[in-house]
This record gives structure tokens, sequence and C-alpha cells, in this order.
């Protein structure tokens, strides 16, 4: 669906508010905008974002961050030109430890940033999610897919969450006339991700730094596609200034798996580790790989760095990370 065209977000006096700004992903992305000259709000309720990921940015003349829950009546003085949502525990460790606060901040924090977003003319960027596509039947997973999700399943809190979320997105788009932008986002990994996140790639660099068994699930033969979070970033950022609506996915089309990745990582840090497997989780999808073919065509976006140099850069931060 085409939009009102390019935001042409670079440059000054552009105001830009990032729900779930110090999480993971969120914290780079304010790193970013700020790179391009724009004004930045973050509104994080911390709890699972830290404010340690945005220690670099706190001081900054064109910063400021707000620790508040989104679920929350929303407000922001001023004048905004773009809302991207970000705000939600993310991890499968958080399925069963969050589900209520993952449900809300999808159905109710989107009410609320978008509401902001109508009465202050700003443009919505959705973060989605490729968990959208439940354990996919279909691979790779191209946006036209309607996914196979169990929505009483552990998992569904966050893929149902998720999926309502790009429902009101696209009824406040039709119905009220913002400006909406959907991306789902397939599995990206970098600094900044927590040491106890729960997802594969935390769990192996940190049992493999400290000599831990290394622990896959299943036997190992699921895969999952990995980009970096740089290169997701980038393909964020031209989806806010495109004229298309989306969704779109964004992430790498190299598909790795599980058992393979664990080996790369334990081998990345000269560990010693072992590894051992454990019973695969209900409803854990056997394939995701997206088809970044749209991405391609409407973004000019493919993923830049190598799953190589990526892993790298994480093993560093890591290292650092679990230092004593």
């Amino acid at each position: 669906m085409d939009g009102a065209g390019p935001l042409r977000m670079s440059g000054a006096n552009r105001r830009v508010l990032v729900t779930g700004g110090a999480g993971f992903i969120g914290s780079h992305l304010c790193r970013r905008l700020l790179d391009e000259g724009c004004e930045v709000l973050a509104f994080d309720n911390l709890l699972t974002g830290h404010l340690s990921n945005l220690q670099a940015l706190l001081g900054h003349p064109r910063f400021s961050f707000d620790h508040y829950d989104v679920t929350n009546f929303l407000y922001v003085d001023g004048s905004l030109d773009a809302i991207l949502h970000f705000a939600s525990p993310a991890s499968p460790a958080d399925f069963e430890r969050l589900p209520i606060q993952i449900l809300k901040v999808g159905s109710l924090g989107t009410h609320k940033a978008l509401g902001l977003a109508r009465a202050k003319g700003a443009r919505f960027l959705l973060a989605s999610t490729s968990e959208c596509y439940g354990d996919p039947l279909v691979s790779p997973q191209p946006e036209s897919y309607l996914g196979n999700v169990n929505p009483v399943g552990i998992r569904g809190v966050y893929d149902e969450a998720k999926r309502f979320a790009e429902a009101m997105t696209m009824a406040y788009h039709r119905h009220h006339g913002i400006e909406a932008r959907i991306v789902r986002i397939f599995n990206t990994f970098g600094p900044r991700m927590q040491v106890d996140d729960g997802r594969a790639i935390p769990n192996f660099f940190t049992q493999a730094i400290r000599g831990d068994d290394v622990t896959v699930f299943g036997d190992g033969a699921q895969t999952r596609s990995i980009c970096y979070v740089d290169d997701l970033v980038e393909g964020v950022w031209r989806l806010l200034n495109a004229d298309y609506v989306g969704p779109v996915n964004i992430g790498s089309d190299a598909e790795i798996s599980m058992l393979n990745l664990a080996q790369r990582i334990i081998a990345l840090c000269g560990s010693k580790s072992r590894v051992v497997h454990r019973p695969l989780p209900p409803d854990d999808p056997k394939v995701r790989r997206p088809d970044i073919s749209l991405a391609r065509k409407e973004l000019g976006w493919s993923p830049q760095i190598s799953a190589e140099e990526g892993l790298r850069r994480t093993r560093d931060y890591f290292l650092e990370a679990l230092s004593p």
C-alpha cells in the first residue's frame, strides 16, 4: 500500500519518539536517529531494557529519556514527526515470565502510541516480528504468508500481541489516515543483548565464554536466519523514510541450523564447552527464513555485514560484559 511520500527524516528539527528506547534494538535506533540529526525522546519502563544501553547518549543535547510505561496514558509536549513503537519483551524466556505485560504492551501500548501519532500527525512505525508467521509451513516466508500460529500456546502471547498490533496499526492507517509503517523483524543479534536474554545467541556466547555446556534444544536441526543489528537498523531507517506501508520483512536470508551456530560460537570463543541437547520447547519453529525480495525492491536494502563479522563483534561485547 502506498503512503503519502517520503518523510525525509534526516536533518534538524525532526523530533522522534522511540518506545522501548532502552532495549537492545531501541537503543541502537536512538543512536542512529541522533546521527541523522533528529531530536530523540526515548520511553522505557526498564522491564527488560537497561539504562546502561543509553549511557553514551545521556547528556546529548538532542536526547532525552523518560522512565515510563507506554501502556498508560501517553502524552508528549510539543510536536512529533515520528513514533517508532519498539516497546515489548521479546525473548522466549519472557513468554512464560511476562505474558501479561507482553499482551498489554502489544495491545494497550500500541493503542496509546497510535493515539499519540494521530494527535501529533506523526508517522508511526511498528516493530512487528517474524513470530507472526508462527511455525511456518512455507519457507522462506514472504509477507503474504498468513502464518501458522498457535494462539493458546506459550508463544502465543507474543505472536498474537504482534499480530493484533499490526491489525490495529492498519486500522488507524485506513480509518484515521495516519502514516503507518510495519517492519517484521527476524532474528537479530549484536552488542547490548542481555546476558540472560534466553535467546540462542546470548545463551551460546554466555555458556561458551564461561566454559559451561552449551544447550541446544532438540537435535539442533531447526534453523534461523541471523541478522546483525546494524543491518536491521539500516532497514528500519529506510522503511521510516520510504513511501511503503508494509509489512516488510527485515532480516538475513542466510539460514543456519542451531547446532551449527552453537559449534561456530564455541570455536569463535576458543572454548572447551561441549554441546548438550535438551527437549525442544512447545511450538518452537522448525524453520525461520525471510523472503526479503520486497525489502530489496522497495527499500533497496539487503544485509551487508556477514554472520562471521557480526558474530566476532558480538563475541567481543560478551567478553567485556562477562568480564569480572
